[in-house]
């Protein structure tokens, strides 16, 4: 005789508290659950308005710097750890747990062009107005001990960028010209140069240690192999660029900022389009920096905004602002994509989500289903038109909002004027030109 025996898995009905609900098993059978989607329909519509609610982005204020802040760096090491630069020749050392400063350093007279941290964490590099490029330790000196640099370098021009190699003791400054430095010597390893305007950005790629790029007052994007010692190819566009930012994901993908209100997303083997322009600031375009997953990153405008963007939409999925943020300067993501710091002329450095609903702190796991689920059906319904219009809305401030209004205006006046020159000239004399092309000016290797 055969004997089935069911066998069930008590934890799957025991309730861990009496406060808990009952657990009851789920048939999967479709034919037992008519109304899925319409109830689905309704959670999701319900989460995403929830999500809307609860979106409160603004986390503090670091105040403290008497001029407006210019440039900020990343601890490679610590999270807690953030470095700022303001124009009036002081660097400020904060700790983001305590949301205070724990060291000030007089370092430059004049602005402080620029900042970046050594790799290893032990100590950073600042420039300035003064013609100086200085290191400095990351501890703070002892007891009696004068604050000073480890070095100090005098250069011949103003340096107006810095960055450092991801694992060699080199360095990159830009002004007249890109000089690759060794840290031990007080002459750059090799200058490169092409063109002739000065240059007021330059960066290391993450992947690819050796790859450099610049931008300069030219419009151009030039980028450099540091083993060849000469440039590989640049971009013109047609207006200038203010800095651009690697992928830390993908090794030949950059984003630039540009002054045209603009961002451009390169694929460095493929100059002549970009692979996405993304559109949404009202005015230039000031720095960018990317989020350390690599699918999102956020831009810094003069607009007195910042924006958040998917590498791959040519729209913002955020746009951040306050009644006191002037005309914002930098901006950087942390390296455990949870947050944003923007640093803008008013002397004050901003802390936001990365996710503006996101439930700081410890969750309980019913919590992480429970937003996993939601999060789900937002995904699933996202092109609901009702769910749509209350995913994208946003309050904007009345500036931007006209702004966006008169280039919307301006934009169809242009795409008007476009096709009525098509339609009263010979086939073909007037070709199309994709969005993506019409910026590119030239491309040259």
């Amino acid at each position: 005789m055969r004997v089935k025996v069911l066998s069930r898995n008590p934890d799957d009905y025991v309730r861990d508290t009496k406060l808990d609900l009952q657990r009851v098993p789920r048939n999967y059978d479709p034919a037992l659950h008519p109304f899925e989607v319409p109830r689905e329909y309704v959670r999701a519509l319900n989460a995403t308005k929830l999500e809307r609610l609860f979106a409160k982005p603004f986390l503090s204020s670091l105040d403290g710097h008497r001029d407006g802040v210019n440039c900020m760096a990343k601890h490679p090491k610590s999270l807690s750890t953030v470095l700022s630069g303001a124009c009036d020749g002081e660097v400020r050392i904060w700790n983001l747990t305590r949301r205070q400063c724990v060291r000030t350093i007089q370092a430059h007279e004049g602005f402080v062009r620029g900042m970046c941290a050594r790799f290893c964490g032990t100590s950073f590099f600042t420039v300035g107005d003064d013609k100086t490029v200085k290191q400095w330790k990351m501890e703070s000196p002892e007891y009696g001990e004068e604050e000073e640099p480890i070095h100090t370098i005098l250069g011949k021009t103003v340096f107006t960028g810095i960055d450092h190699h991801w694992k060699e003791p080199v360095f990159a400054t830009c002004g007249h010209q890109v000089d690759i430095w060794d840290e031990q010597r007080t002459s750059p390893k090799c200058s490169l140069t092409w063109g002739f305007d000065s240059i007021s950005s330059v960066k290391f790629n993450p992947i690819e240690t050796y790859l450099l790029g610049s931008c300069a007052s030219d419009r151009n994007i030039v980028l450099y192999d540091m083993r060849k010692s000469t440039p590989l190819k640049k971009v013109i566009l047609n207006m200038r660029t203010n800095t651009l930012c690697w992928n830390p994901m993908e090794a030949f993908i950059f984003t630039a900022a540009n002054e045209d209100y603009n961002l451009y997303t390169f694929d460095m083997r493929f100059l002549e389009s970009p692979v996405m322009v993304h559109m949404d600031h009202v005015s230039a375009v000031l720095d960018v920096d990317y989020s350390p997953t690599g699918k999102e990153f956020v831009s810094a405008s003069f607009d007195k905004s910042i924006r958040i963007f998917p590498v791959d939409k040519g729209h913002s999925r955020e746009v951040y602002h306050t009644k006191r943020m002037q005309h914002v300067i930098t901006v950087k993501w942390t390296s455990d994509n949870k947050y944003i710091l923007c640093g803008s002329d008013e002397m004050n450095i901003r802390l936001w989500k990365a996710n503006a609903s996101e439930k700081l702190g410890v969750l309980a796991p019913r919590e992480k289903a429970a937003m996993n689920y939601n999060q789900k059906l937002k995904e699933k319904f996202q092109f609901h038109p009702q769910i749509r219009r209350i995913a994208q809305h946003r309050h904007l401030p009345k500036s931007i909002y006209g702004q966006i209004k008169e280039q919307r205006i301006m934009r169809e006046a242009r795409r008007r004027k476009e096709l009525n020159r098509r339609k009263h000239s010979k086939p073909g004399s007037v070709p199309f030109v994709p969005e993506k092309k019409k910026h590119i000016v030239a491309v040259v290797k």
